[in-house]
């Protein structure tokens, strides 16, 4: 069924929005893929935070216009999905590529960040980005490493202090 024009602008208005707060956005194919392969597709979207749509493309044109995602606007030929990352950047990327993994007709055409286009194949670098918690971790990890050395280094001056005076001690005791 046909959307009228009220609906085309409701369509519209609601990517455009979802485009002007999402991290990264991945376009793919979908031909070929049966409802429950996109149902199970939209689900894993939706528990990873990622915003999945699949819209004509003139709309979907119009919507990321003015966007971070305007580079997008000549590769939106044929039939797409559109997932865009509203958590961390690397979202939309994780759930389409394991996903891809599975179902070989779900294929990668278009993958943007920061309003740069990247090859589909960088999907990979892009879904390997670490979580906002991911990085916390890592930059405490980071943090905590030099303060743990100088906490070992300044321990082993008196650990070698006992160590000598055992060694002293079993040498006096063997003679």
């Amino acid at each position: 069924m046909p959307l009228n024009f009220e609906q085309k602008k409701a369509v519209v208005a609601e990517v455009a929005e979802v485009a002007g707060n999402a991290l990264s956005a991945v376009a793919a194919e979908y031909q070929g893929m049966t409802v429950e392969e996109m149902t199970e597709l939209r689900v894993k979207a939706r528990e990873s935070g990622v915003y999945l749509r699949v819209v004509k493309n003139t709309l979907a044109r119009r919507a990321v216009e003015g966007t971070d995602f305007a580079c997008m606007q000549e590769g939106l030929t044929g039939p797409l999905v559109l997932a865009f990352s509203q958590e961390d950047p690397g979202s939309a990327a994780r759930v389409i590529k394991d996903f891809a993994k599975e179902h070989q007709n779900l294929v990668v055409r278009l993958v943007s960040i920061g309003g740069q286009m990247l090859d589909p194949s960088d999907i990979d670098a892009l879904a390997k980005m670490p979580t906002y918690d991911q990085a916390i971790s890592m930059l405490m990890a980071l943090m905590k490493a030099p303060a743990e050395k100088l906490t070992r280094t300044l321990n082993e001056v008196p650990g070698k202090l006992v160590r000598t005076v055992a060694a002293i001690r079993d040498a006096k005791e063997a003679a």
